[in-house]
């Protein structure tokens, strides 16, 4: 378990395994932190630097031993770039790579210039979520892989009530993604529907947050039709699961639903089987919701927050639903199912129907949706659709102030055209072109008219196949985390809707 805390001892005299520092790219080397640093230790450090050429670029690390200059055994120089535009995402991404870069190590110290609460927020919220690892499966090799740092201090005031929330905040968020990466990172077999659901049950454990289950039986009574037809392939039954947080007092609400297939073959539909390597990504959503509702719950913004959580196996098996069948979502509209492995939406129908009815002042859902999401998108950025102009660009806001990457697109009017069933309300793909944007044309038509909505496609930045960067490891990421608890407090401060 990672510890972290403020210092406010000198940063010469710190007995850590490393000392972080920032570097610019200025041309000279400079380092970052007057007065942090003494300026015969600076003037070293610089000189140092500039022999071993280090360019300040953002994200370079160049590392240097500590021995005369400072009490820490080495010195870690992280390149700042243009400290003109460092944002706090950038400071975010470039503790992250120091700390994914000290593995292995005891304790390291992160040098914060002129440090205030939102500063210390983005360097120890990037620390900590760079600083992660999975080792939960590994056997025999596990006692090889390079451990997290077990200790972080972050210069600055541990008396000062700003840092020091700052500090707690990051903490908690920190905790949410890396949990919900986890989620993500956990094999299928191990993570069923069931499971996801106890999951859900846990993390409210001790928590001013109740959990709701339905089974396959009170699914059926209930008519989740979706949810239902997508498991039906399964031997592991599907599960929805609602979770609310209502603090005494709280006059506004939001519903966050998250799509939770715990694998996704594709049904009968089958994928190639390059293409279901990475499927046990596909509850990435679901991971956000139960990870968010533990963190909003410890946040304790005044606003009502409901997460749903539709979660199934899409398998192949001999009940499986087939190309050409019709189903009733919750609420009587039917879907012609043309392909199988066009599922999320189906579930996705069900929850919304769900959230609706309770009448939040916002629902947002997130969902690894689409392929067409990366190629239009890649796999970094998460794309937002809504059904009003004025929310989607809010929401865009919303995912900034998170620290999340993300655009926003339109909905046209010709991508519901191409949903269009001869023999029932609606079929549940359109044409190939376009097809994130036809796919949040189906889930608006299960939205009621007036209530405010927006869909978050994942489906690039949720599971990170490639090497790592910044603070994001491989594999799971824990998209959209980050944005559920800031829309939970947004809402709550009247930014959103």
């Amino acid at each position: 378990m990672t510890s972290i805390a403020l210092t406010a001892a000198p940063v010469t005299t710190l007995d850590v395994d490393a000392l972080i520092i920032g570097i610019t790219d200025d041309g000279k080397k400079h380092v970052e932190g007057p007065p942090a640093l003494p300026d015969v230790v600076r003037t070293s450090l610089e000189k140092a630097l500039e022999a071993l050429g280090a360019t300040g670029k953002l994200g370079e690390i160049t590392r240097i031993p500590g021995a005369g200059l400072v009490k820490a055994r080495m010195i870690v120089a992280v390149g700042l770039g243009d400290v003109r535009i460092l944002d706090y995402e950038k400071a975010r991404r470039i503790a992250g790579a120091a700390l994914r870069s000290l593995a292995g190590s005891a304790s390291v110290a992160i040098v914060v210039t002129a440090p205030d609460g939102p500063r210390v927020e983005a360097m120890a919220e990037g620390a900590l979520l760079g600083n992660y690892a999975f080792h939960s499966f590994r056997g025999a090799s596990a006692a090889s892989q390079p451990t997290p740092v077990q200790r972080i201090l972050i210069t600055g005031d541990p008396k000062d009530k700003e840092q020091a929330a700052a500090l707690e905040r990051a903490e908690i968020i920190a905790e949410a993604v890396n949990y919900a990466r986890d989620l993500v990172n956990t094999p299928p077999s191990a993570l069923p529907p069931e499971e996801i659901a106890q999951q859900a049950i846990d993390a409210a454990r001790k928590l001013p947050v109740g959990v709701e289950v339905w089974d396959e039986e009170s699914l059926a009574r209930d008519e989740f039709g979706g949810i239902l037809a997508v498991g039906q392939g399964s031997a592991n039954p599907p599960r929805l699961i609602r979770m609310e947080y209502a603090p005494k007092g709280a006059k506004r609400s939001i519903a966050l639903i998250g799509k939770g297939v715990t694998f996704d073959s594709g049904g009968l539909s089958l994928k190639p089987p390059k293409a279901m390597e990475t499927m046990k990504c596909d509850m990435s959503g679901a991971a956000a919701v139960i990870a968010a509702m533990a963190a909003i719950a410890r946040l304790k913004p005044k606003v009502r927050v409901v997460g749903w959580i539709p979660t199934v196996e899409n398998m192949p098996g001999g009940r499986a639903q087939r190309p050409g069948d019709v189903i009733t979502i919750h609420g009587g509209r039917t879907v012609e199912v043309l392909n199988t492995d066009a599922e999320g939406r189906l579930i996705l129908a069900d929850a919304i129907v769900a959230a609706s009815q309770e009448e939040p002042d916002l629902i947002i859902d997130a969902a690894t949706l689409t392929g067409a999401a990366v190629v239009a998108l890649g796999d970094r950025t998460s794309g937002i659709m809504a059904n009003d102009d004025d929310l989607r660009v809010a929401v865009y806001e919303t995912s900034k102030r998170a620290g999340e990457t993300m655009w926003h697109l339109p909905i046209p009017e010709e991508s519901r055209g191409t949903l269009d069933s001869p023999i029932a309300d609606i079929k549940n793909i359109g044409d190939s072109k376009g097809g994130m944007l036809s796919a949040a044309a189906f889930l608006r038509e299960f939205v009621p008219e007036g209530q405010p909505w927006a869909h978050l496609d994942i489906a690039g930045p949720a599971f990170n196949d490639g090497g790592p960067y910044g603070y994001t490891p491989k594999g799971g990421t824990g998209a959209a985390v980050r944005t559920f608890i800031q829309a939970a407090e947004d809402v709550a401060e009247g930014r959103l809707p």
